[in-house]
């Protein structure tokens, strides 16, 4: 594992998603419950976070995770929707960035800095310009609302090499179906990060939440047999 003094390469994240197949997505009103909301989900076994720009000084946070954690916790900015946004997040130490839709500045900017950016993608034109842009993960979103796995299974259908990450409506009851559809990783937010639990002081049901996630999709990728592609990024654009 890498030491906070070296630098991790697109393929180094790519592959730290690829081994727990979940990217918790922590939307929270305050850095105070973004930080609870973290201790949880990696006491839980989930050593990935994305901390969204809608969090309050969300910039403080990312560098708070990064001087906490180091390199035990993958740590990523979410909802980056402009290049300026990409800058910042990467100077805070974000290793990779996540947007809701597909801004090609911000996969350049961050192939700029050589780091991961995952697009936001729906529609088979918008994973067309994303993998035009030589990207390695395309987040769908949001999957739930277009049907969920079963819209999952007929994207991959004319791109069956793309990693695709569902984002939207997944959770512990549908996560099995979603790998048994092509899923590479899950995105989970509400499901997981529970705001009401973090506010009456019950961060172990977070903790207990992320425990049976992460058994989920060890079951769900075992039963499905899904292969995860980790595909080296080296000279590529994403």
């Amino acid at each position: 594992m890498e030491t906070r003094g070296e630098r991790m390469t697109v393929a180094d994240t790519v592959r730290r998603i690829a081994e727990i197949g979940i990217v918790p997505v922590v939307r929270a009103g305050s850095v105070n419950e973004a930080r609870r909301a973290v201790d949880a989900i990696c006491t839980g076994g989930i050593p990935v976070v994305e901390i969204t720009m809608t969090v309050p000084n969300a910039l403080a946070m990312i560098r708070e995770m990064v001087q906490q954690y180091g390199s035990k916790v993958l740590t990523g900015a979410g909802t980056v929707v402009n290049a300026k946004q990409a800058e910042m997040c990467l100077d805070a130490g974000a290793e990779f960035l996540v947007s809701p839709g597909l801004s090609v500045p911000v996969l350049r900017a961050a192939a700029a800095r050589r780091k991961l950016a995952i697009p936001g993608a729906l529609t088979p034109s918008e994973v067309m310009e994303a993998l035009d842009e030589g990207v390695t993960l395309i987040k769908i979103f949001p999957c739930g609302n277009m049907g969920g796995p079963k819209y999952l299974k007929s994207l991959r259908a004319p791109f069956p090499e793309c990693a695709f990450i569902p984002t939207g409506g997944v959770n512990l009851a549908n996560a099995a179906e979603y790998f048994a559809a092509g899923a590479f990783a899950l995105g989970v937010g509400a499901d997981l990060v529970d705001l009401a639990a973090l506010r009456s002081n019950d961060s172990q049901k977070i903790v207990d939440a992320a425990r049976a996630l992460v058994e989920a999709v060890k079951k769900a990728r075992a039963t499905s047999g899904t292969e995860l592609k980790l595909k080296e990024s080296e000279g590529r654009r994403v």
